[in-house]
């Protein structure tokens, strides 16, 4: 009877570890819609939302931490954090560093300029153009347009700011993000040209980064992703941030 209670209790103690199992996660929380800080200095966004729900599937705690976007590879790489989720373009380059989830949302880039400012992206040429430091973006502009001059920021926003005050002629971001803008400036604000979708840089999606010895938890996060996408519960979080 002895060993019968024992072998119960272990069971109830090993049940309660894995339910407890925590994921840190890792992102740059100046990027709305997909992540940002709240009036209560709160991590939120799209990002946060799909990372609670997969962690609701794989019955783990996730706990949220901010740090630079060029940071986010290094710091998963020395095992400071176990995922970094923070709109993060799936390309060869960083693939070659980390691993990643399948893809869990499609994306395009766009320019945008203050409105009567640049006509089109050939007239993009011999100017300056935002990007956050370490982005697919600052490699596209560096390796395809060489001819504009890239001008990194740790943040999306104070490339923005730049850009209204006439520092730099363009910024060039995710179009999900750069939407986001245009609901507070519509009457100022212009896309310069068709979105990007080069697939080297962006025609990828965007993956859940986790360090090259942690395959278990890709296969984790792949089965959640899978079920949160055939449940409903992905299009209702994808509904809440971007409408239908």
């Amino acid at each position: 009877m002895k060993k019968i209670l024992l072998a119960s209790l272990i069971g109830v103690v090993s049940t309660h570890a894995l339910a407890q199992e925590e994921i840190k996660f890792v992102m740059e929380a100046t990027y709305p819609p997909f992540e940002y800080m709240d009036e209560s200095n709160q991590i939120q966004g799209f990002d946060v939302d799909l990372a609670n729900a997969l962690c609701e599937e794989m019955k783990a705690k996730c706990t949220f931490h901010n740090q630079a976007f060029d940071s986010l590879i290094p710091a998963l790489k020395f095992k400071r954090y176990d995922a970094a989720i923070s709109a993060m373009d799936i390309t060869d380059a960083r693939l070659e560093q980390v691993n990643f989830s399948n893809a869990y949302y499609d994306n395009a880039a766009a320019f945008i300029a203050m409105e009567g400012k640049v006509a089109d992206q050939a007239a993009l040429e011999g100017k300056r153009v935002g990007v956050q430091n370490g982005s697919t973006h600052q490699s596209f502009l560096m390796e395809q347009m060489p001819g504009v001059t890239a001008v990194p920021y740790s943040s999306y926003q104070d490339a923005f700011i730049d850009m209204k005050n006439g520092r730099i002629d363009s910024v060039f971001g995710d179009n999900a993000v750069v939407a986001e803008w245009f609901k507070k400036d519509d009457n100022k604000l212009a896309y310069v040209g068709d979105n990007i979708t080069n697939a080297k840089y962006f025609g990828n999606g965007f993956g859940i980064a986790v360090n090259k010895d942690n395959q278990a938890l890709v296969e984790k996060l792949n089965k959640a992703l899978a079920t949160v996408s055939s449940n409903g519960v992905y299009q209702d979080i994808h509904t809440k941030y971007f409408g239908n």
